[in-house]
């Protein structure tokens, strides 16, 4: 038994977590994301955040360092330090998530100077990183046609069916009452709170009745892409349950998708040369 510097017996992490906490605890205190360690568990990664608040208010810690020392043996808080503990357990995350945004805002800046013209991985770098800047599931990389005319580039975390249904479509007309509708008139984020609460899920419109009932979205939101005041394309992403994305993680997820612009059109730029070389 051991006790800490307050006087108060000292309870091993192993027998305050259940076996999946301490699983997360320890994959999160090594440096994964939430994506990492939910596709290894296949769980939702709003699924892995929380577990992390109830990780760290049993632990009675405030950040990932603390975390590690309390996995590897240190003593938890004296007890007037944490009267507060679910509070400072949600502020503790929220800081790290913030953090963790910036750094994957930060890594545009390496695809695009990593491209060499590889178009799918680019798309596939950028779509990742969105949907970590979002903390959501699922996400797909439209490309814009004009005219209300969409394609799916890239897709990511979408069940198979929802897939199918997408490369079935190919090119197709999204109707001025959809998210990414109205995302191309105000050529600005539309968030929805619940997609099957909005009317036009109770019509026929073939795009919200495949994102709601063969992709399962809930929470929804369209962030377009733009090149001055063109519009070139656009990233959907949602999650499965009803959370809504807020303004913090869209405002920054628009500035990673002006961003990702440059690094598409790059990537096309030098595609283009390489096979302008080749056939010369």
């Amino acid at each position: 038994m051991r006790w800490n510097s307050g006087g108060r017996e000292q309870v091993q992490p192993d027998t305050i977590l259940s076996p999946r906490e301490l699983e997360i605890a320890r994959d999160y205190a090594q440096g994964q994301t939430y994506h990492a360690i939910a596709e290894r568990l296949h769980i939702a990664p709003s699924t892995v955040r929380t577990h992390l608040s109830t990780i760290y208010r049993k632990l009675e810690v405030s950040s990932k360092l603390e975390l590690h020392a309390r996995l590897e043996g240190a003593s938890a808080p004296n007890e007037n330090e944490t009267d507060h503990a679910a509070v400072i357990s949600e502020l503790a995350l929220s800081l790290e998530e913030a953090i963790g945004r910036e750094r994957a805002l930060s890594e545009v800046l390496s695809i695009i100077s990593r491209s060499r013209g590889d178009t799918e991985q680019v798309m596939a770098a950028i779509l990742g990183h969105a949907l970590e800047l979002c903390d959501a599931e699922c996400g797909i990389l439209f490309e814009y046609h004009g005219d209300q005319s969409f394609s799916a580039g890239f897709t990511r975390g979408i069940p198979q069916n929802f897939q199918d249904w997408l490369v079935k479509q190919d090119v197709f007309s999204v109707g001025k009452g959809t998210g990414l509708g109205r995302m191309e008139t105000v050529h600005d984020i539309i968030n929805i709170v619940d997609v099957r609460s909005e009317g036009l899920y109770r019509t026929d419109n073939p795009l919200r009745n495949a994102t709601a009932d063969l992709g399962g979205a809930r929470s929804f939101v369209a962030i377009p892409m733009l090149s001055g005041d063109r519009l070139v394309g656009a990233f959907t992403i949602y999650r499965q349950q009803v959370r809504p994305f807020n303004a913090q993680a869209t405002a920054l997820a628009q500035t990673f998708a002006d961003q990702s612009v440059i690094a598409l059109d790059n990537a096309r730029m030098i595609s283009e040369l390489r096979a302008h070389s080749d056939n010369n």
